[in-house]
């Protein structure tokens, strides 16, 4: 009879599945309301009169408000709780998206963005405590890897809605409708969501003993890492090495991300509905490849690095043969394939990112190594303009750049420890 009860427990849908729903489609906003100005910056460019490089300065600009709030946004949301700092960031954002459509002024529009990139900043740190704090250990990888379907999907979504909407509307009507859903998410969260579990009126006695049986293993473990300060966790060399993977992988993913629209438009001489299709495909495909790569990662528990390191190559490998290819047909192929490993690694990473840090710590830890993600995406975007521009038009000096910094990311990810789990190895404060 008992295993009869356990047994229907477990097929009960739970709390923790609609706080991961609602998770996601912050998420998803918040790469749609980024991601949209890729398949409108042709326009914009030509609508204001940029050039590659201030093109490129229009997609890195958002990353510079991304990186310089990602740390202060993670330590608000573990002092005051993801519920109320998320709700507040959303709805900030989304205003600000709103707003972008209805400037005429290329240095407004730059502050726009970096406004909005402050907004948006809080929101990592956030989501990765609000799973931190509902999720036992051995689901986080598969929780993280679901939740980051959205870097695939945002992109994938964003592509299509937006060629769709400014084929019909023009480029302006695309901010100020995609920031009205962000609003009404931020206000839900704000109302329904819950810091402490065991506040949440629809917990179930069986849900609160898995996070208590977490927490008691936990304690079992490492007595000492529970009481980790963030002061503390900054001298570990751990954090350093995800946050270094995460800055040289983001290079080549917001390279890949900002700049493929405008590849496929300026070099394959795509009209815009088959380049918002075309841009769209390897994200879709990369969704496959993240929920994949966050399953393998649980499955891997000790050795998650290895689920990073060989897709991270094949991610590199893809994007080589895509820029050397002749005909459309290779070049979307490739481009699919190259989505597909990338992803799949990042799953596996962020997987490995929140099994290797402290539940009280996790926004504070989380944000640091995206922090480093950020600065990477102020970088590529603007670096890969101006070098597209010194070369005449020709992509393939960024291209080479983008396949170099995967690899340095492969690199480092090779000297993370990978005896025993991460969390009972890597962050001990005695060590």
């Amino acid at each position: 009879m008992n295993d009869q009860l356990k047994s229907h427990s477990k097929k009960k849908w739970k709390v923790r599945y609609s706080v991961l729903a609602v998770l996601w489609l912050c998420w998803l906003f918040s790469f749609l309301d980024r991601m949209v100005i890729t398949i409108a910056l042709p326009f914009i460019g030509e609508d204001l009169s940029l050039n590659t490089t201030q093109q490129g300065l229009l997609l890195s600009i958002f990353f510079a408000g991304y990186a310089l709030f990602q740390i202060p946004g993670g330590m608000l949301a573990d002092k005051f709780g993801f519920r109320r700092v998320m709700s507040v960031a959303i709805i900030w954002w989304s205003i600000f998206t709103s707003v972008t459509g209805l400037v005429f002024s290329y240095p407004l529009m730059l502050i726009l963005r970096f406004v909005f990139g402050l907004g948006e900043a809080c929101l990592p740190g956030a989501a990765y405590k609000g799973i931190a704090t509902y999720f036992p250990s051995k689901q986080r990888g598969t929780a993280t890897g679901i939740q980051s379907t959205v870097n695939t999907l945002g992109p994938a979504l964003a592509a299509i809605a937006a060629a769709a909407i400014i084929a019909a509307f023009g480029w302006r009507m695309v901010f100020i409708i995609m920031g009205i859903p962000g609003v009404l998410i931020g206000v839900y969260i704000w109302f329904k969501f819950k810091d402490n579990p065991k506040d949440h009126p629809k917990m179930t006695e069986e849900e609160l003993a898995e996070l208590d049986e977490d927490v008691l293993e936990t304690k079992v473990s490492s007595k000492k890492k529970s009481d980790v300060s963030f002061k503390e966790l900054l001298k570990k060399p751990i954090l350093w090495q995800m946050a270094l993977i995460w800055f040289f992988f983001d290079i080549t993913f917001w390279g890949f991300t900002s700049w493929l629209p405008s590849y496929l438009i300026n070099e394959k001489g795509l009209s815009l509905m088959d380049t918002g299709l075309y841009s769209a495909l390897p994200y879709l495909v990369g969704t496959v490849g993240i929920i994949l790569g966050g399953y393998i990662s649980d499955k891997m528990t000790g050795n998650r690095k290895w689920v990073f390191v060989p897709n991270a190559i094949a991610g590199g490998l893809a994007l080589y043969f895509m820029f050397q290819a002749s005909s459309l047909t290779m070049v979307i192929l490739y481009q699919c394939l190259a989505a597909f490993f990338m992803f799949l690694a990042q799953g596996g990473f962020w997987a490995m990112v929140v099994d290797s840090l402290p539940s009280k710590i996790m926004a504070s830890g989380t944000s640091m190594v995206n922090c480093f993600g950020s600065i990477a995406g102020f970088i590529s975007p603007l670096l890969m303009g101006y070098m597209i521009q010194v070369s005449g038009g020709s992509f393939n000096s960024s291209f080479i750049m983008m396949i170099i910094a995967l690899a340095v990311a492969a690199v480092i990810a090779m000297t993370i420890s990978g005896k025993g789990k991460e969390k009972s190895d890597q962050i001990d404060v005695a060590s």
